[in-house]
């Protein structure tokens, strides 16, 4: 998808802050953290929202949550805690029609989140 932000990272058109890459997934610093540890996982297939998820991605989704776990473990994170969350379209919160896991760490969460 030629306008979409996070394929062209996935290609390589822009550089993000890659924190962790493999053939299915990219992982990278958010510009705008919220918290101490604020990276995005998405998958380099580009699946606009988790409404168009298929089953055939269950395996893909699935593996965005396992890196997100390694990733909090890494950074020191994993028994103290962390949060991981997905937004689906614009009343959630959803600025890049890709869809991407944030996960978030490092500071006393709230609920409701804000």
């Amino acid at each position: 998808m030629t306008d979409c932000l996070f394929c062209k990272m996935v290609s390589g058109d822009i550089a993000p802050d890659k924190v962790y890459e493999d053939d299915d997934v990219l992982a990278f610093n958010d510009i705008n953290p919220v918290a101490p540890l604020h990276v995005l996982v998405i998958p380099k297939k580009h699946i606009a929202t988790l409404n168009d998820a298929e089953d055939a991605d269950m395996q893909l989704l699935g593996k965005l949550n396992r890196v997100a776990a390694g990733l909090a473990n890494k950074a020191g994170f994993a028994e103290e805690g962390y949060r991981v969350v997905m937004n689906c379209n614009k009343a959630a919160g959803q600025a890049v029609y890709h869809i991407h896991l944030h996960l978030l760490a490092g500071r006393q969460m709230s609920w409701p989140p804000g």
